[in-house]
Parts: structure tokens; C-alpha cells; sequence
């Protein structure tokens, strides 16, 4: 019998279905604050655990403020307790801990909650229409933002848009990115023209910086080398619930999915093997990599492959242009699921 492909699965997701599935991804399901294990290198990890505690604490004490068409419209920057700001936005590099720590907040803090990736959070406002994604997330303590980022205008005003309704209503935001938030959408698009929304919105938060290497890599040896196709066959064919698919193949599939969808994609792996690996060709392709790279991460799925190794999904033009940080988060974390697999 042949090993199942990805390509043969055609994920649905319902809008419900994306509201009820707003929680931390299973890799982070039992994270805590004192599941956090600082670097004694950098003391801007063990600051930042207490800034993401005190916010956590301070969401769960608010008070939801009562609605008023003014603050609606305009909002005042401040929480529901004129004592900070409504939102908490996580600053480093990739593998610092950033989603932990958001995840962590979101364990600390009781419902009703919402988490989800930056993606997954504007395909919701997409699928239920902006009205009624606010009326929904409205009624929540806290909506956490992982992997927080601006690639395009729109998204920008929807987003800007978004957060001054919710922060508004009372709702506390928390999210993490490898930008600051004055920063977004540089080297992506005329950053110039939204200036005065991106400002806006960085105003809404609190910036708490973590700094250091990436953790997935302190100490390790370098990623396993690609295997043979031979090889990869022969594996595949030998792990329960594997996929084995030809790489461009796959890349192809993504691009009929949209992201919100990867997740399920992956959703009961075991570990995927992918025959045929090259750089990507474009930027659209390289993209929608680094979206699945993030969902195969949160499942903890490994990753196996042959032709070229994993660090080289991404073409040195692509390592120097906007989108930099977010590649090389996707290489730290598929080097990371590749050494599961090949200690599997």
C-alpha cells in the first residue's frame, strides 16, 4: 500500500470552526510561566516573564469598561484601568521563547479567550465579516496574536481597524513578532503611506523586549543531511500516519489552500517526507513555506527530505530582503523538526 500524500487532502474549515479552534497550538498546550527556563545570558528574558505575568495578571483583575460610541470610535491608548496599555507586544529574534510566554498568558488568564496566528485572525475577519468577527471577540478578556506582522495595506487598515474596536470594548491584546511595532511592513510594501495607522496601533501597546540566541539550536549539531529517495521511501512506507508527497507537488497544493487551512492540513501526521526539496522559486511560494514550516512547529510533526537540506529553502535574495526574519524563523524551526526525524 502507498504512503498517503498531503496533496490528497482537501481541509475545510467552517467559520465556527475558526472560532472554536482559537487556542494555542498542541506543542504549547501545557506551557506555563514556570515552564520558562530564562537564559542567565540575557536578563531580558527573566524581565520579560514577569512583564507577561503582571499583564496576565492585570487582564484577569480589569474591569470591562462600559462602551461608549466616542471610545469606540477613537479609543484612549489605555487599559480598563487608566493604568497601562490594552496591549503587550513581544520584540526578538526567532527561538527566544516569545510564543511560549504568549502562550503562557493566554493559560493565565481566564475565559473567554481567543489565540491565534496573524493569519488565522485576518482569514476570521475575512470569513465572518468584520462586524460580526468584533461582535465575537468582543465578548473576550484577551485576544493573543502570535507571529504578529503587516505584509500588505489592506491588511494593515483591517488590522488597525480591528484592535481599535476591540481594545475599545475592553478587550487585552498580547502578541509577538520580530518587528517592532512602528516597524511593520517595512521593505513589504509603501510602509510610508500607513505611517499614521501603524502608529496608531503601536500606540495601543506596551513593548517588552527578549533578546538571545535561538534556543532550538544551543548546542546542537547541524541538520541531518538530505536522504536518498530511496531512502525517504523506504522510512515513509515505515511510520504509521506518514505522508510522503514530491516537493513541488506540494508547494503547488498550497497555493489552492489558504493558510488558515495548513494547520489542518497536518492535523493527525505523524511526520511528513518530502521528496525533491529545492529553493523556492518565488516569494509567493516561499511564503506560503514559511506558514506551513509554522504549523508542522506547532504539531510538533518531524520533517524528513531529499535533494537539497532545509537550510537552503530560501535563496540568499530572499535571506536579504523584507522578509528575512520570517525565513529564517521557518529554517530554525523545519532544522529543528528534521533532527525529530532522524532521531525517529
Amino acid at each position: 500500500m502507498s504512503t498517503p500524500r498531503l496533496t490528497d487532502r482537501r481541509p475545510e474549515v467552517g467559520a465556527d470552526e475558526l472560532v472554536a479552534a482559537m487556542t494555542p497550538p498542541p506543542r504549547f498546550d501545557a506551557v506555563r510561566f514556570e515552564t520558562y527556563v530564562p537564559n542567565p545570558d540575557e536578563p531580558s528574558q527573566a524581565a520579560a516573564v514577569e512583564a507577561c505575568r503582571r499583564f496576565a495578571e492585570r487582564v484577569d483583575g480589569a474591569a470591562r469598561p462600559r462602551r461608549s460610541w466616542l471610545r469606540s470610535l477613537f479609543g484612549d491608548g489605555r487599559d480598563a484601568n487608566g493604568d497601562g496599555r490594552p496591549g503587550l507586544y513581544l520584540d526578538g529574534g526567532f527561538g527566544v521563547g516569545k510564543t511560549h510566554l504568549l502562550a503562557s498568558i493566554w493559560h493565565a488568564v481566564p475565559g473567554p479567550k481567543s489565540y491565534s496566528t496573524f493569519v488565522e485572525l485576518t482569514h476570521l475577519v475575512g470569513a465572518l465579516g468584520f462586524a460580526e468577527a468584533v461582535r465575537r471577540l468582543s465578548e473576550h478578556r484577551l485576544l493573543a496574536i502570535d507571529e504578529f506582522e503587516l505584509d500588505d495595506p489592506g491588511d494593515t487598515m483591517l488590522v488597525t481597524r480591528l484592535l481599535s474596536e476591540l481594545t475599545s470594548a475592553g478587550v487585552h491584546v498580547a502578541a509577538t513578532s520580530n518587528t517592532l511595532p512602528d516597524k511593520l511592513g517595512e521593505g513589504r510594501f509603501a510602509a510610508d503611506s500607513f505611517l499614521r495607522e501603524i502608529h496608531a496601533m503601536a500606540a495601543r501597546f506596551a513593548v517588552v523586549r527578549v533578546d538571545g540566541p535561538d534556543y532550538r539550536h544551543r548546542g546542537l549539531p547541524a541538520a541531518p543531511d538530505p536522504r536518498t529517495d530511496d531512502e525517504l521511501e523506504r522510512d515513509a512506507a515505515a511510520v504509521p500516519g506518514a505522508t510522503l508527497d514530491d516537493f513541488d507537488d506540494l508547494c503547488a497544493h498550497l497555493a489552492r489552500l489558504h493558510p488558515s487551512r495548513y494547520g489542518r492540513l497536518v492535523e493527525g501526521v505523524a511526520a511528513v517526507y518530502l521528496r525533491g526539496v529545492h529553493a523556492a522559486p518565488n516569494q509567493d511560494v516561499a511564503l506560503r513555506l514559511v506558514a506551513f514550516a509554522d504549523r508542522l512547529y506547532d504539531r510538533a510533526v518531524p520533517v524528513a527530505v531529499s535533494g537539497a537540506p532545509l537550510s537552503e529553502l530560501f535563496t540568499d535574495e530572499m535571506l536579504r530582503g523584507g522578509y528575512r526574519k520570517k525565513y529564517l524563523r521557518a529554517v530554525s524551526r523545519l532544522v529543528a523538526l528534521s533532527r525529530d526525524a532522524a532521531r525517529a
